[in-house]
């Protein structure tokens, strides 16, 4: 479809959903974008169209993908999710029982639990680094796991934008003695089938989408006013969408920042969370071991985001500030508008990704406005 026109399927309730991805393209809302929603675990609505490039040179094919940014943060707290599950990780446990190194400068009481909530004080480095640094997780956990926390953990919540995936990651790697990209290729990606990378091949380079940066004064790091928290996670070092493109961001294993997939693989893989613990017929969890997710760990102001936030293990939980119809929802949202949704009650994921990037991230109207009509086509609003 050289044309950049809308591929994929539609279920005929559902079909309200088509309307509103191809105004999104239409409107010039949407560049390129793909959306996918499951229910009971069959895939109901899967859409993909306009173009992976400003130029329209390239159409957004079935099987393009781009960088979701903070929608990776989801794949890896499956991942945890999955190890905790089996015994291998206690989420009340102190970090340092896994990561000995990591008790220096107070943080011996810091939990697991707390990494996973972004309320473990450590939402950015105090040691001045640079982009490249990002791709030496030598380097990039050292430091965390010397640094003092900026605020006590368990107190308050402060979005980890980048450093929650080192932080998980590290801890995952002590667990298994693999790395986090490679746990959750063995484990969750490559059992499903699944499209969705941390960490990706050369080989898949020609299929990635190109992300077009947010407006001027939209980006992260844009405001004024910043605290000084706030301008730490925003300029050490500093968010460049440019860096998408490169071999050396796409290959490294960034698990809070870097995945790479689309809007099927994000719906697929998180019907694990809303099946009880099954996907394409393979368990990967308990059904307790899924609704881990929805137990609150923290809410109040996010001294990074400034909104209010209610942060369960991993994920955002219904009653923050994207509109959920169902309590037992979680979801969490990448830095220009991509986004999952993982409702337990209706056994329904949505998935969603794009090029046109918002300053958004936590999801804006052009997915909240797909994932409506999926809800409203449900009966769920």
């Amino acid at each position: 479809m050289a044309d950049g026109s809308t591929g994929g399927f539609v279920h005929d309730r559902y079909s309200g959903v088509r309307a509103a991805f191809d105004q999104n393209l239409a409107s010039g809302a949407d560049l390129g974008a793909s959306f996918c929603a499951t229910v009971d675990g069959e895939t109901v609505v899967d859409l993909w169209g306009g173009f992976a490039d400003e130029a329209r040179t390239r159409a957004w094919g079935r099987d393009t993908i781009v960088n979701v940014y903070s929608t990776t943060k989801t794949m890896t707290a499956l991942v945890a999710l999955i190890l905790a599950d089996r015994g291998e990780l206690d989420f009340d446990a102190p970090v340092a029982r896994y990561w000995p190194e990591f008790a220096a400068n107070g943080k011996d009481g810091i939990k697991v639990r707390h990494l996973m909530s972004h309320s473990a004080g450590l939402s950015g480095w105090k040691e001045p680094i640079s982009k490249a640094d990002l791709y030496d997780w030598e380097k990039a956990t050292v430091l965390l796991a010397a640094q003092a926390p900026y605020w006590e953990a368990g107190t308050a919540p402060g979005y980890h934008a980048l450093t929650q995936g080192y932080l998980v990651g590290e801890v995952v790697r002590r667990v298994t003695g693999r790395s986090l990209g490679t746990v959750f290729r063995d484990e969750v990606a490559g059992p499903l089938g699944a499209d969705f990378h941390i960490g990706l091949p050369a080989s898949e380079d020609g299929r990635v989408a190109d992300l077009i940066p947010p407006p001027p004064g939209a980006a992260i790091g844009d405001g004024a006013g910043q605290t000084e928290l706030q301008a730490n996670m925003s300029n050490n070092p500093g968010v460049d969408v440019s860096e998408t493109r490169t071999r050396a961001w796409r290959g490294a294993e960034i698990p809070a920042a870097g995945g790479t997939g689309n809007a099927r693989s994000i719906a697929e893989i998180h019907a694990i969370l809303a099946n009880g613990g099954v996907a394409k017929g393979k368990r990967f969890l308990s059904e307790a071991g899924c609704r881990k997710a929805l137990e609150l760990q923290i809410e109040g102001q996010d001294l990074i985001l400034g909104t209010p936030a209610r942060y369960g293990m991993g994920f955002g939980l219904a009653g923050g500030v994207v509109p959920l119809p169902n309590p037992n929802t979680i979801y969490w949202g990448g830095y220009g508008g991509s986004l999952v949704i993982i409702d337990m009650d209706a056994r329904t994921t949505f998935g969603y990704a794009m090029n046109r990037m918002a300053g958004t991230t936590q999801g804006d109207m052009r997915a909240l406005g797909l994932a409506m009509a999926m809800w409203t086509a449900a009966g769920a609003t």
